[in-house]
């Protein structure tokens, strides 16, 4: 059996979900994203699990999408077409979704950062949408959603990087932790969260999906 590209690590009502492609700082390949759909469709149904942590395999949390795949037949046009499904997935996600960040979370890296509830980061992350640089399309809506438009249009305009200070200012970033320390902390909070009173958690997460932008629709 091929290696999984996700690992998962269950208990006392979290779930660990790690990128694992380390070798390509977890670059979001086509398979990536469908196994990551996969996994959180999974977690739905599984009644012990009440919040779920997503991080990355060091050394990053995730660095975009695969630009290999962009030399393919349709290419970049046709990759982020096909990505369209997995973005409403992640976003619609029905349990409470928390990023632990533990590194660089770049263009599509970024954007998965901004799907989740809220972020924590090691002080070693560092955000920002440089796929502008090569023709890509910035994510604005979606970082509009958690920064306000000023800063989103600062961002998304000029792609440049938006290291952890900046990302706590501008609410990017929730918390921030050393390095040693992010996981453990982002696994605290979780049982936290998961601890509170069966019923609250779920109904809380269904109003924020009713109240949030609808991107990612077809």
């Amino acid at each position: 059996m091929a290696d999984r590209l996700t690992l998962l690590e269950r208990g006392g009502g979290v779930a660990v979900l790690t990128l694992n492609r380390p070798e390509k700082r977890n670059a979001l390949s086509r398979a990536l994203r469908a196994e990551l759909v996969e996994r959180l469709e999974d977690l739905e149904k599984d009644e012990m699990v009440r919040v779920v942590v997503l991080t990355g395999a060091p050394p990053a949390f995730c660095a975009g999408f695969d630009r290999k795949e962009f030399s393919g037949e349709g290419g970049m046009n046709e990759v982020f077409a096909d990505a369209t499904e997995y973005h409403r997935r992640v976003y619609t996600f029905v349990k409470p979704l928390i990023a632990a960040v533990n590194g660089p979370a770049l263009g599509g890296g970024c954007d998965l950062a901004a799907m989740c509830d809220f972020r924590l980061a090691s002080r070693s992350a560092v955000f920002g949408q440089p796929q502008v640089h090569f023709g890509a399309p910035a994510a604005y809506d979606l970082m509009r959603s958690v920064i306000g438009t000023g800063a989103a249009r600062e961002i998304c305009l000029s792609g440049r990087r938006v290291e952890v200070p900046e990302a706590l200012t501008i609410g990017l970033v929730n918390r921030v932790f050393e390095p040693e320390k992010l996981m453990d902390n982002a696994r605290t909070i979780a049982g936290e969260i998961a601890a509170l009173p069966k019923g609250m958690v779920e109904t809380a997460k269904r109003s924020f999906l009713v109240q949030q932008p609808r991107l990612f629709e077809s």
